[in-house]
């Protein structure tokens, strides 16, 4: 019988040191957020790599690993956020190498609104000033001010399954920067303009560019970055079958 609690103790133990672990990571994802104004001072190489080689870990189908990544530094980052901008600002039309959804519906929609209109509220922006909501539209091309951008991309043939391990590694990238103190953005924003993000990085045309990721230290100040958006809870997305 000791030989049983015993085994009973150690599976106790184990069952406590893992939620531990569990909470580790919630703590890490509880703290992150989609930063909007960033301070000018870059993040260190070496800690750039190390964010890398955490978000490398990702899993991936076959082990592909089909994400390539430009990071831009210094001047780098300054030629190309005005060039984008200036791009942005007069382009007519989009061009992603992903189509965006083509409307939002029930749930979706609702949060949708709901997470815009907690956005603008945090900037004093009113529905109806049009013009201030298009300037903080074009911040997304300024990068919010970050001193760095990550280009992320996939090989074409891959299709879905290729998007969908680099959507696992910008997941993997936004939470190894939290545990380094390094905040982020991804911008599905800064895909919209493939076309012309591949002509200045001369990104080959088998490759779909999926998105950006600004990153940087955040502006603890600027009201923008007090906003935080909700999420569902686990029932209301989880459908359980059995009782084991």
């Amino acid at each position: 019988m000791s030989r049983l609690n015993s085994i009973a103790e150690t599976d106790d133990r184990q069952l406590t040191m893992a939620r531990m672990d569990v909470a580790k990571v919630e703590a890490l994802l509880r703290s992150r957020f989609s930063c909007r104004s960033f301070l000018s001072s870059p993040v260190p190489k070496e800690v750039i790599r190390d964010i890398l080689r955490t978000a490398s870990r990702t899993a991936s189908w076959c082990n592909c690993q089909p994400w390539d990544v430009i990071v831009t530094r210094g001047d780098a980052t300054e030629a190309f956020r005005n060039a984008l901008y200036a791009h942005a600002a007069t382009a007519a039309e989009t061009t992603p190498d992903i189509p965006f959804p083509s409307r939002y519906v029930g749930r979706y929609d609702e949060r949708r609104r709901v997470v815009g209109a907690k956005l603008y509220d945090s900037m004093a922006i009113a529905r109806e000033d049009k013009e201030a909501r298009n300037r903080q539209r074009l911040e997304n091309f300024r990068f919010f001010g970050a001193p760095h951008v990550c280009i992320i991309s996939t090989d074409k043939a891959l299709g879905p399954y290729g998007a969908i391990d680099c959507g696992g590694f910008v997941a993997m990238f936004l939470l190894a920067a939290e545990a380094a103190g390094v905040a982020a953005i991804p911008q599905a924003a800064i895909a919209s303009y493939s076309g012309f993000v591949r002509d200045y990085f001369q990104i080959s045309a088998d490759r779909d560019i999926l998105c950006g990721i600004s990153f940087g230290y955040a502006n603890r100040t600027s009201p923008i970055n007090e906003f935080r958006s909700d999420r569902a809870g686990v029932d209301d997305f989880t459908t359980w079958y059995g009782d084991a």
